[in-house]
């Protein structure tokens, strides 16, 4: 065999090698991603300014804030007190 056909073989051989430790190694860092013990837990109940209908929710460890149809930002924090009302301002219509 020519010597540039046994270094082209041996290139590939080592490709597959780190081809194989890279897809085990994703495999080994989602598993341990996905069983982590990070939960959220929503609120029971959350109460809305009168005429409010939610479209969005989102949380952080310390606060929740829910998006109202009526484009204002209401903030709470994971005991259900209200910290702030953001009015978005010259938000676009919907489509």
């Amino acid at each position: 065999m020519p010597p540039s056909l046994r270094f082209l073989r041996q290139l590939v051989t080592v490709l597959t090698g780190v081809m194989i430790v890279g897809v085990v190694l994703i495999i080994a860092l989602l598993v341990i991603r996905l069983n982590s013990d990070t939960t959220v837990t929503l609120p029971d109940t959350i109460t809305l300014p009168d005429g409010s209908a939610p479209i969005a929710f989102t949380q952080t460890p310390s606060w929740y804030a829910v998006v109202t149809a009526s484009d204002t930002i209401v903030i709470y924090d994971l005991d259900g007190g209200l910290l702030k009302t953001i009015k978005v301002e010259n938000a676009p219509a919907p489509n």
